[in-house]
């Protein structure tokens, strides 16, 4: 069996299986600088400032007046998988690595390291008196944060990942949604929680203005509950999982991005999709809005932050086309390149390239295994003899990366096809010794 699309860190486990994904008249994109799929984005309240979580280890904050790239903020072992604005002006930054960094803006290590997850994070959430962090993980927990302090309670009963979190507008709960079907509303300061259970795994949650809480799901729909958790109404957004969701500051829109590449805009009172804004076609993993209620960032799996008027479905002015160069295209027909293609997101054929959330292939073979100058591996890596060669990556693949090198970081895949395995070897002796 060839190997199908791969999503190379905080993917939402099997609802981002291999969607079919048709090609789409793209938009433009106004920010570039990421080396990887960009994770997750936010806006400050002034509108000025945003802060961008990638797959290529990295955060940024963008100066939303210029479109230019004010800081980056490296930390992370792992992929960025969310980012908060505080409110005293600082910066969060989580990661796949489960551990949340705090920054100011200008310097270049972080104020404070959360850590206790034991599980990549895939969601932050800040309490409306900014006091709080909240932090979702894929260990099953919820952790609150004190910022002043820096202490912390963990929220434990979800039995899978969890994947969103948000605190309630008065700041008395917080809510979690997870891939076991749940939803858990946690009474604060130690309440036990009410607990629903909903009809789809759940992959991201956000709370609006007057308490009504809104789910995105695997099933590509968005549910609409009431501050106690009682269904109200929901809106089949996309035929594909829903991913991430944004909500204009007056509550009267919400953006759904779906795996499938494009994002339903939601008229929440009407419960009703308004118009769907369509990108290259590729994931889209984050979305934001700016406080004028209609302009809204949206960014995925090619790397680029757009611009869009939400309410028309029109792109905002940019210079950069939104057309991503293919990595294989000079590799047009070649058998390996094509099983290789589940890769690129996170691996580069070339030094040249500009590094994503795995190290460079470039030189593969005859390199030891976490040996590449430049990446953090895990010390598991590093205690092990494995050179790499045709034959040990052929055997990688054929009994896992969990079996054959614990300790990776590596998502767990498998080719079952021999001959798959031998085209993919033979197109890394020709593609990595450049």
């Amino acid at each position: 069996m060839r190997l199908g699309f791969l999503i190379c860190t905080a993917s939402f486990a099997a609802s981002l299986a291999a969607w079919p994904i048709a090609p789409l008249s793209p938009a433009r994109a106004q920010l570039a600088g990421h080396g990887g799929p960009v994770r997750a984005i936010t806006i400050s309240n002034d509108g000025k400032t945003a802060l961008s979580g990638s797959f290529d280890t990295a955060a940024i904050r963008w100066s939303l007046a210029t479109d230019a790239a004010e800081q980056v903020l490296r930390f992370h072992s792992d992929a960025v998988n969310a980012v908060a604005l505080l409110n005293d002006g600082r910066m969060a930054t989580a990661g796949a690595d489960g551990r949340i960094a705090v920054w100011t803006a200008g310097r270049q290590e972080p104020d404070q390291v959360l850590e206790g997850h034991r599980g990549p994070i895939a969601a932050l959430a800040v309490s409306p008196d900014g006091s709080m962090l909240a932090s979702a993980s894929w260990d099953h927990t919820v952790r609150l944060w004190s910022l002043p302090e820096g202490t912390q309670s963990v929220l434990e009963g979800h039995s899978q990942n969890v994947n969103g979190v948000a605190f309630a507008a008065d700041g008395r709960s917080v809510v979690s949604v997870g891939y076991d079907l749940t939803l858990r509303i946690w009474s604060l300061p130690a309440g036990a929680p009410e607990v629903v259970t909903m009809p789809s795994p759940l992959n991201a949650v956000a709370v609006e203005p007057d308490g009504e809480i809104v789910t995105g799901a695997a099933d590509g729909k968005v549910r609409m509950l009431t501050s106690d958790g009682a269904p109200i109404g929901e809106v089949q957004a996309a035929p594909t999982p829903i991913v991430a969701l944004a909500s204009s500051r007056d509550g009267a829109l919400i953006a759904a991005a779906g795996i499938g590449g494009t994002v339903a805009i939601i008229d929440r009172k009407a419960r009703s999709v308004l118009r769907t804004l369509v990108g290259p076609g590729l994931p889209v993993w984050s979305a934001a809005f700016l406080p004028d209620g209609e302009t809204l960032l949206t960014a995925g799996a090619d790397g680029k932050i757009r611009r869009w008027n939400a309410r028309t479905g029109n792109p905002i002015g940019a210079s950069l086309s939104g057309t991503t160069a293919d990595p294989l295209a000079a590799y047009a027909g070649d058998q390996g390149a094509d099983v290789f293609r589940a890769c690129v997101a996170c691996h580069t054929l070339s030094q040249r390239e500009v590094p994503r959330a795995g190290p460079s292939l470039a030189g593969l073979y005859g390199r030891k295994i976490a040996s590449l100058p430049g990446y953090q591996f895990s010390d598991a890596l590093k205690r092990m003899d494995i050179v790499w060669s045709p034959e040990t990556v052929a055997k990688l693949f054929e009994i896992g990366p969990s079996a054959y090198t614990p300790g990776t970081k590596m998502p767990e895949q498998r080719i079952g096809s021999a001959e798959d395995r031998r085209a993919l070897t033979d197109f890394l002796t020709r593609a990595t010794s450049k």
